[in-house]
Formats: C-alpha cells, sequence, structure tokens
C-alpha cells in the first residue's frame, strides 16, 4: 500500500493490482518471504491527472504539433521537458525548426539548420542530417516546390489494401474495378483513381 502510495505521488496512473503483482513476483525472484497480508483496507482514492502523462510518443506529438495548437496545460508539460536536459531542450530546438521550414516552405533556412544538426552533440540529429545530405537536391526541392507525392502514395497504399483483402488472387481488371467503387474517407466512390498503368505497378 504504501509503495502504491508513493508511485502515485510520483504520477503513476496504474491500479493498486499492477503494483501489488510486481511487488510479489519481485519477492519471489529474490528470495524473500512473502509479505504480510493485512486486514482488508480501502484503497486509497486516485485523483484523475489533470493531464495526460508525457509518453514518449506524446512527447514526439507535442513537440511537432504547432504551438498556436497547444493548450495551456501543454505549453506547461513542453516548458517542463525543455527543462530536464541541455540535450532535451537542443532537441526540441532543432525538430521544432525543422518541422517549420517544412512546413512553410522556407528553403533558405535549410542550410543553416543543416549546419547546426550536423555540429549537434546529439548523434540521432548528426546522423539524420547526413541523411538529407545525402539527398540534398530532393530535400531542397521538397521545401522549395509546391507538388506532393502523397496523393500518388496514399493511392497506391489503398490499392494494397484491397490486394491484401482478395488474398492477392484478384486479376488486373477485378482490382481496378475494386479500387474505383471501394469507399473512401465516407465517399461512395474514389475520387481521383489511378491510372491502369499505375494500377498494374502497385499490383506487382
Amino acid at each position: 500500500m504504501r509503495l502504491f502510495r508513493e508511485l502515485h505521488q510520483r504520477g503513476y496512473a496504474g491500479g493498486y493490482g499492477v503494483v501489488a503483482a510486481y511487488a510479489r513476483r519481485l519477492r519471489q525472484a529474490q528470495g524473500l518471504p512473502p509479505g504480510h497480508r493485512r486486514a482488508r483496507q480501502p484503497l486509497p482514492a486516485v485523483a484523475e491527472p489533470s493531464c495526460q502523462l508525457l509518453t514518449p510518443r506524446r512527447a514526439t506529438w507535442l513537440v511537432l504539433r504547432r504551438e498556436t495548437k497547444h493548450t495551456a496545460a501543454e505549453t506547461q508539460q513542453l516548458r517542463q521537458l525543455r527543462e530536464q536536459h541541455t540535450e532535451v531542450a537542443e532537441a526540441i530546438d532543432l525538430a521544432q525548426d525543422f518541422a517549420a521550414l517544412v512546413r512553410q516552405r522556407q528553403p533558405a533556412q535549410l542550410d543553416p539548420w543543416l549546419k547546426r544538426a550536423t555540429t549537434s552533440t546529439l548523434e540521432a540529429l548528426r546522423r539524420f542530417a547526413t541523411g538529407l545530405y545525402e539527398d540534398y537536391e530532393a530535400v531542397k526541392a521538397g521545401v522549395t516546390l509546391p507538388w506532393s507525392i502523397s496523393p500518388v502514395e496514399g493511392h497506391i497504399n489503398h490499392l494494397k489494401m484491397l490486394k491484401r483483402q482478395m488474398f492477392g488472387r484478384a486479376r488486373l481488371d477485378l482490382l481496378s474495378r475494386r479500387f474505383v467503387l471501394a469507399p473512401r474517407e465516407g465517399q461512395a466512390q474514389a475520387v481521383c483513381p489511378l491510372a491502369p498503368s499505375q494500377v498494374h505497378a502497385a499490383a506487382v
């Protein structure tokens, strides 16, 4: 019970049973006798956290989300995250700056950002910047030109899903018909079907 209270004070939001089972397994692994059973006591009330716990997935979402869309609690979480360590703050700054130059198409900011990233103290960011340098022309075009292959990639992924639904046994004509007639995003018909050559390329 005391362990559960201490964990709860540190932000744990799980149930008492999980903590009790873990403590029991831990005592068994260390060869300790089982804890003394006490009279059944009411479990302490666990208040709902004022904001979501900061998991790695949520921290990534919080960093890359537009700051104008942050709530007051999210802004506070992000500020606390920055204060954890200088390397964390550096990673947040570089990630947000890169997201901004991609969203706003700022090609003039690409080279300064790459220079900062390649001299970063974080190995993961240095590797990422090196990878961008290896495909520099395509990256520069991506933050300069308005065109995107995202719609085509979406169609191809949708087509592959339909192919898997038919266990890969559908011929090209049936697969093309399924693609055109299959509902997408609440619509009764695909609004922009692929050309037959594209259907064939994705199906192969």
